[in-house]
C-alpha cells in the first residue's frame, strides 16, 4: 500500500468529480458553443465517473487483495466477500442503491418511465439503473465481484489483460459503435448486449477496468514524479479530446462514456493527485456522494420553480445558469443531508 499522510487531494477532487456530472446531465456550455459544451461535458467531464471507481478500488478492493494474498502466504482461508470492509462497502452501496430507488420511484411513475415488464426491470435493477444517473452504484456492485471472481482464478496479470479486453470490447460499443456495426457479425453480438444493458458502459464492460487501476496503484510498485504525472495528464486528455471530436465528427458514436485515451488520462490524473499533500475538505466524501444522487432531483426542482416564476427563458434556457442553479441547489440539499447525519451520530454517540 503505498504510504501517504493524507490523501487530502483525493478527498477533494471528489467534489471536483460530482460537479462534473452534474455538468454531463445539464450541458453547461450549450447556450454558448455547442463543441465547446461537448468537450466540457463529454470528454473532460468523462472523468468524474471512473475517478470515483478508482477511489473504490484503491481504498477497497486493494486491501481486500492484501488480505488474500496474506492468507494465501499463510495457506490460510480467503477473505469473505462479505467481511471487512469490503462487505461493509458492498453492503452500503447495495442500501444506498435501494434508498435512491425509493426517492426516484415517484419521479419514474410521474414521467410515465416504469418498465411494464420483469425483463425489464431486471435489465434496469442490474445494469441501466433504476434511474438515469444510478447505473453507477449497480456498476460498481457488479466491478467489484467481477474482480473477486477473477482474483480466485487468475493472476494479477491474467486480472489485468481480463479487465482491458473487457473495456477494450465496450468501448467498440461506445464510441466505436457505429463504425464496427457495419460488419454484421458484430453488429449482431452487440445488439445482443444491448438487449440485456442498454449501453456497455456498466459494471461489466466499464467498471472493471478502473476498479483494478485503482487496486494497481495502491498495492502495484508504480512511482512517477509530480512533474511526469502532470506532463502525462496534459498529453493523454489532449489526446483524448481529439479522440472524442473525432469519434462524434464521424458519427461512430453510439454513447460517449469509453474513450481508448481515457486510461491514460486516468492514470495520470489520478497519480497527479497522489503527488500531492494538501488538506482535505472534511465532509468532501459524503458531500460528493449526496450530490451525485441528489442532482437529478434539483434538475426538476429548478425546473418547476422556472415554471411556478415564469422564469424558464433565464433558469433553464440559459444552460450555464441552469447549471449553476442545479449545483447550488445539490449543494445545500446535500449540505442539510451531511448535517442531519452528523447530528444523529452524535446523539447515537451519546446515548452509547
Amino acid at each position: 500500500m503505498r504510504q501517504r499522510q493524507n490523501y487530502g487531494a483525493i478527498d477533494n477532487f471528489r467534489l471536483v468529480a460530482a460537479l462534473l456530472i452534474v455538468a454531463i446531465h445539464t450541458a453547461p456550455l450549450a447556450s454558448f458553443h455547442e463543441t465547446a459544451d461537448f468537450f466540457v461535458t463529454y470528454c473532460v467531464g468523462r472523468v468524474g465517473v471512473p475517478f470515483f471507481l478508482m477511489v473504490s478500488g484503491f481504498f477497497v478492493l486493494a486491501p481486500y487483495q492484501r488480505q488474500r494474498q496474506s492468507a494465501s502466504m499463510r495457506k490460510g482461508g480467503a477473505p469473505g466477500i462479505f467481511s471487512g470492509s469490503m462487505g461493509r462497502f458492498l453492503k452500503k452501496t447495495t442500501l444506498l442503491y435501494l434508498i435512491s430507488t425509493l426517492l426516484y420511484l415517484p419521479l419514474k411513475i410521474y414521467s410515465h418511465n416504469v418498465s411494464d415488464s420483469l425483463g425489464g426491470w431486471l435489465k434496469e435493477i442490474f445494469f441501466d439503473g433504476t434511474f438515469y444517473h444510478l447505473w453507477y452504484l449497480p456498476a460498481v456492485v457488479l466491478g467489484c465481484l467481477l474482480i473477486i471472481g477473477l482474483l480466485h482464478f487468475c493472476s494479477p496479470l491474467a486480472v489485468s489483460v481480463t479487465v482491458f479486453v473487457l473495456y477494450i470490447l465496450g468501448m467498440l460499443g461506445d464510441s466505436y459503435y457505429n463504425l464496427i456495426s457495419q460488419l454484421p457479425f458484430l453488429k449482431m453480438v452487440y445488439e445482443g448486449i444491448f438487449t440485456v444493458s442498454s449501453y456497455t458502459r456498466n459494471g461489466i464492460f466499464f467498471a472493471p477496468l478502473f476498479l483494478w487501476m485503482g487496486v494497481l496503484l495502491a498495492n502495484g510498485r508504480v512511482r512517477i514524479s509530480r512533474k511526469a504525472a502532470g506532463i502525462g495528464l496534459v498529453i493523454s486528455l489532449a489526446g483524448m479530446l481529439a479522440e472524442g471530436f473525432l469519434s462524434y465528427q464521424l458519427e461512430w458514436q453510439k454513447h460517449n462514456s469509453m474513450y481508448f485515451l481515457l486510461i491514460p488520462v486516468m492514470f495520470f490524473l489520478f497519480e497527479w493527485l497522489l503527488s500531492l499533500d494538501c488538506r482535505g475538505v472534511e465532509i468532501a466524501r459524503d458531500l460528493s456522494m449526496y450530490i451525485y444522487i441528489l442532482h437529478p432531483l434539483c434538475i426538476v426542482l429548478v425546473r418547476g420553480v422556472a415554471d411556478a416564476l415564469k422564469m424558464k427563458e433565464s433558469l433553464v434556457e440559459q444552460s450555464l445558469i441552469h447549471y449553476l442553479a442545479v449545483v447550488l441547489l445539490s449543494v445545500l440539499l446535500s449540505l442539510a443531508v451531511v448535517g442531519a447525519k452528523m447530528i444523529y451520530q452524535k446523539l447515537t454517540m451519546e446515548r452509547d
